[in-house]
């Protein structure tokens, strides 16, 4: 087999199967955690607010782990923290279904979050191994089509669960996929070179407080809980983020990847997708609260108004992994993101007695746009880089991620605290707007260093010539 080839045909159609399965599971599990949050407050007697905590554990357990994890796994393998974090994954799915209170629950959710950490961040060294390149763009919209359509599922997936059962069962559901993966998984995950460096534990655990203060000083000042504590968090993460910045500087492979950064394409493609994240997250979270308190649509109807955003998300997925493989990955996110642009902007100028078709087509128009985005992105940033440093590059494309999102969630609380919901609801969509066309900006200068994607392993080695020249 050679280097860049990928697996054999049957190994990497049950490779891929694992995969899919644990990024399936991911999304669901997250989703439908939405969706239960208000039964979920109820059945454990705990307010609004204290629920929260079902999804901020998560979150924070998951960006805590992502890049320790990453460097991590270059040191014994993508695939064993691959399954290690599915095993923990399963273990704390199994602490959720017996919580007897919501800080236990949070408590599992904490180390779920952990767990995932573990599988999303490992995606994108172990697709490179199993896929040879010129099924990269495929292979990343068909994961983005898979996000879309578990995204657009799971409402449906969770009110069937709770009208038939228990909440409990919500997380019980994720049994057979984590017992598939944990079978499988040993006998089809391809193996990687394994660095014999030691590991930099106090880098590990700066890293793990940085991500830990900005998630929770960020959650503080938007709640308007704590400005003070909230703010001496945020303070801290920046020092933090300083410090190791200096310390990494210098060396070859470090646990904070400066020296990917400095890869120009890769280094404009994480700031894009850092920036759209942000204004993704910002519309999911606008949306509910203006199509409810705004427009006056009932709760069924905003969740059928919301699906074709998942839905549109879904079909450009498919469509722009193929063309990512054959055109600038530059050009296809920029194009996408000035669409989500526009959809955003004209979801924002809704009139007041918008019908509800006029809604859809607005909401599909955004989540097209960032389907457009998402595939090439991601094919590109897993591509720019040196094949050794797989698990920081998949440890940095998923920190991006939660990083934008989280700071997405901060801008929509801070708005709602300061204006009435529905000019709120408008502003935070203008604004996210705004953000997709910085990021079409950013992501228009990598042109002058993309590639065409049909000629094998221009990016790679590109990436490779960059990390000579750096050592």
């Amino acid at each position: 087999m050679a280097e860049h080839d990928g697996l054999p045909a049957r190994q990497r159609a049950w490779s891929m199967a694992v995969i899919w399965v644990g990024l399936a599971m991911s999304v669901l599990d997250t989703s439908i955690a939405n969706v239960a949050l208000p039964t979920l407050a109820g059945e454990l007697h705990a307010t609004a607010s204290e629920s929260i905590w079902v999804i901020n554990a998560y979150q924070l357990g998951m960006v805590m782990l992502l890049l320790p994890l990453a460097a991590c796994s270059e040191r014994v393998g993508y695939h064993r923290v691959y399954l290690a974090g599915m095993a923990a994954f399963a273990l704390a799915s199994l602490v959720c279904v017996f919580a007897p209170n919501l800080l236990v629950l949070a408590l599992g959710r904490g180390l779920q979050g952990m767990g995932a950490a573990g599988i999303m961040g490992m995606n994108a060294g172990l697709l490179r191994r199993i896929l040879p390149q010129r099924m990269m763009g495929k292979a990343f919209g068909a994961n983005a089509t898979l996000i879309g359509v578990m995204t657009a599922a799971a409402p449906t997936i969770a009110s069937g669960i709770l009208a038939l059962g228990s909440w409990r069962w919500l997380f019980a559901v994720n049994a057979p996929f984590c017992l598939f993966a944990l079978a499988a998984g040993p006998f089809v995950l391809p193996a990687n070179d394994v660095e014999r460096r030691p590991f930099d534990w106090v880098g590990a655990a700066m890293s793990a407080s940085l991500f830990a203060s900005l998630v929770v000083g960020a959650d503080l000042i938007s709640r308007d809980s704590n400005l003070a504590l909230g703010a001496g968090l945020l303070a801290a993460a920046a020092v933090l983020a300083v410090v190791l910045v200096r310390g990494a500087w210098d060396q070859a492979a470090p646990l904070f990847p400066v020296d990917l950064l400095r890869i120009p394409i890769f280094g404009l493609s994480l700031a894009t997708s850092t920036t759209s994240f942000c204004a993704q997250l910002m519309g999911a979270v606008t949306m509910p609260f203006l199509f409810q308190q705004g427009l006056h649509r009932s709760v069924l109807q905003t969740g059928l108004l919301m699906t074709p955003w998942p839905v549109g998300t879904a079909a450009a997925s498919a469509v722009a992994g193929y063309l990512a493989d054959k055109l600038s990955g530059a050009l296809l996110n920029s194009a996408g993101l000035v669409v989500m642009a526009a959809g955003l902007f004209l979801l924002a100028a809704m009139p007041a007695d918008v019908d509800n078709l006029g809604i859809v087509w607005r909401t599909a128009l955004c989540g097209a746009g960032f389907g457009f985005f998402q595939s090439p992105n991601n094919r590109t940033m897993v591509l720019a880089t040196p094949r050794a440093r797989g698990g920081a590059t998949g440890g940095a494309i998923a920190t991006a991620r939660v990083t934008g999102q989280s700071m997405g969630a901060v801008l929509v609380a801070l708005l709602f605290g300061l204006l009435p919901i529905g000019e709120a609801g408008r502003i935070s969509l203008a604004l996210a707007g705004a953000l997709s066309v910085a990021a079409a900006a950013v992501s228009s200068l990598r042109l002058k260093h993309s590639l065409p994607a049909d000629q094998p392993r221009n990016l790679e080695a590109e990436a490779e010539a960059a990390a000579a020249a750096e050592g």
